[in-house]
């Protein structure tokens, strides 16, 4: 995902997104430990997502309570 898109998602939306996301990284992880898995990236792309959600998630929790 781009970052200019998980921007536009709201809090809810990018939590959901991040359990999702952990869910898909596992199963990754699983397939890999079987041999199922051609595209080894895909593990770093998902981590390298949920750093990038978590991070956001992070920022907005912080504007809003600087706002409040």
């Amino acid at each position: 995902m781009k970052v200019k898109e998980i921007r536009e998602l709201s809090l809810a939306e990018i939590e959901k997104t991040i359990r999702d996301t952990r869910d898909q990284l596992l199963q990754l992880k699983l397939r890999k430990q079987t041999g199922q898995v051609e595209n080894t990236a895909e593990l770093t792309q998902r981590r390298k997502d949920i750093a990038k959600m978590e991070t956001i998630r992070s920022e907005k929790l912080l504007t809003e309570a600087k706002s409040a």
